[in-house]
């Protein structure tokens, strides 16, 4: 892994992106464009933060018992689920969520354009990764940063053999009050129930949270929109190549057996996650490419 100096030497931008040494040894890009603030974590290739200027709040939530060492997952920003969402299906023993969001990334590229910031983060099939999954790939993640974020996922099939993976931008968003926030954009939506045995539902108006909530959203479309009363604004969630969404809240029970948790965190935060899961899969072709986009913005 290079260091901080190297990279600052290599991709650093003058004034607005820097690489430092974060807590638990890991390496954290800095950035301050004039436009927003952010700061992302080369391992995992997670955003970590993101606040626009003139913002009083992140948009997103980090626990302050988050565990920022190699080896694990970091709860808060928005951890990459790939190439499978959810737990192992193949029932191997693989850890959930795939292996890239406690996996070291490589900085492709940084690029300012009149203040919009974008970093290239990324990784290839390795001997360790192919013991996992024994698939050639080139994945790549695109993190542009101006008066919105948006986050590109870009899978590469490098082998002749098609692959089918899922998914997921697990995206972590502040409310100031999880009982006075509700998710907009998926009334009369179907969606999996994940804690009553995968029972199909439909959403009857918008979501509010009042109990723990796993749920995978299907045949998604539009915008979706979290209306955070207790911070007095509205996060619109964007996507492409998506058309499902989780929602999530591991609520009292659940956050107090999560070490990387404290016990009252589920009160701050919500998961509004842009997905291929459940029976929204991707399928590549031989050498094929797919692109899953969110975009975040705060009115």
């Amino acid at each position: 892994m290079k260091t901080p100096d190297q990279l600052n030497a290599a991709f650093g931008l003058e004034g607005k992106l820097k690489f430092i040494a974060g807590k638990g040894g890991l390496v954290m890009i800095e950035i301050d464009s004039g436009l927003a603030s952010a700061t992302i974590s080369t391992y995992a290739g997670q955003v970590l933060s993101y606040q626009p200027r003139g913002q009083d709040h992140d948009l997103f939530f980090m626990s302050d018992a988050a565990f920022l060492q190699a080896g694990k997952a970091i709860k808060g920003g928005v951890p990459v689920c790939w190439p499978w969402f959810g737990p192992d299906l193949e029932d191997k023993g693989r850890p959930a969520h795939g292996f890239v969001r406690n996996r070291q990334w490589e900085v492709r590229a940084t690029a300012d354009n009149d203040s919009v910031i974008k970093v290239i983060l990324g990784g290839q099939a390795s001997d360790q990764t192919r013991e996992i999954w024994p698939v050639e790939f080139d994945l790549s993640i695109e993190i542009t940063v101006g008066d919105s974020l948006e986050i590109a996922l870009i899978t590469r099939n490098l082998g002749s053999q098609p692959i089918t993976i899922t998914q997921g931008l697990h995206s972590y968003f502040a409310v100031g009050d999880i009982t006075r926030a509700q998710v907009q954009g998926l009334e009369q939506k179907t969606y999996i129930d994940k804690l009553d045995n995968a029972a199909e539902k439909t959403q009857q108006g918008a979501v509010v949270i009042d109990a723990e909530t796993d749920r995978i959203y299907l045949d998604v479309e539009g915008p979706l929109t979290i209306a955070d009363e207790a911070m007095g604004r509205k996060i619109t969630i964007g996507s492409r190549g998506s058309n499902s969404a989780v929602v999530w809240n591991p609520w009292v029970d659940t956050t107090a057996r999560m070490a990387d948790l404290a016990d009252d965190d589920y009160q701050r935060m919500i998961c509004v996650e842009t997905t291929n899961a459940g029976p929204d899969q991707v399928m590549l072709e031989g050498h094929g490419e797919y692109r899953l986009v969110a975009n975040f913005r705060i009115d």
